[in-house]
């Protein structure tokens, strides 16, 4: 898909093999940025996650994608039909089974471009992409304390369905915020 918004023409798409170390790069460079200069609201820890190993894994599942302006990463996702926990504990208002919904992994903007709608397009996007494959939804957990992501989830459409453990066995996140889109 291509954004013409704003002043700069935006490319959202799958991710190409010889982009896979840039995305990595870019994962390594937002998670330091949030931790220096700005707030680490989901909690990624630099150098462990997301990372170079994050990339490779989700381009060897065609599950990569990634943003361009001016041929420049300023933003990158998962997108898949894995929970990557127990969203089954959720009270969601559609019983959809895994695999009739994608969920939104490790969605980041490239701190130096926050405020400019990077992750407007982003989630619209993901949303758009669901609906053309068939999915009948959309999910996707968050920090409970990441509120911009919460505000840009809700401001898209998502509802917030309530914060559950997903036992992922992370000790400085014991649940997450759970958000759904249904078509």
């Amino acid at each position: 898909i291509k954004d013409h918004g704003r002043k700069t023409m935006r490319e959202i798409r799958k991710c190409k093999k010889e982009e896979v170390k840039k995305v990595g790069e870019f994962f390594d460079q937002v998670v330091y940025d949030m931790i220096n200069n700005h707030t680490n609201y989901p909690h990624w820890v630099y150098q462990i996650y997301p990372t170079i190993d994050t990339a490779k894994d989700a381009f060897d599942k065609n599950e990569l994608y990634l943003c361009l302006e001016q041929q420049q990463i300023v933003g990158a996702f998962i997108l898949n039909e894995d929970p990557d926990g127990a969203y089954d504990k959720g009270h969601w208002s559609q019983d959809l089974q895994d695999g009739d919904y994608l969920v939104i992994h490790t969605l980041a903007v490239d701190q130096k471009q926050t405020g400019k709608g990077i992750g407007t397009s982003l989630v619209a996007f993901c949303i758009q992409e669901a609906k053309q494959l068939g999915y009948k939804g959309l999910r996707l957990d968050v920090v409970p304390t990441n509120s911009p992501a919460m505000k840009l989830y809700q401001k898209m459409g998502f509802h917030y369905i309530g914060d559950e453990d997903l036992q992922r066995d992370l000790a400085d996140i014991p649940e997450f915020s759970l958000f759904e889109y249904d078509y």
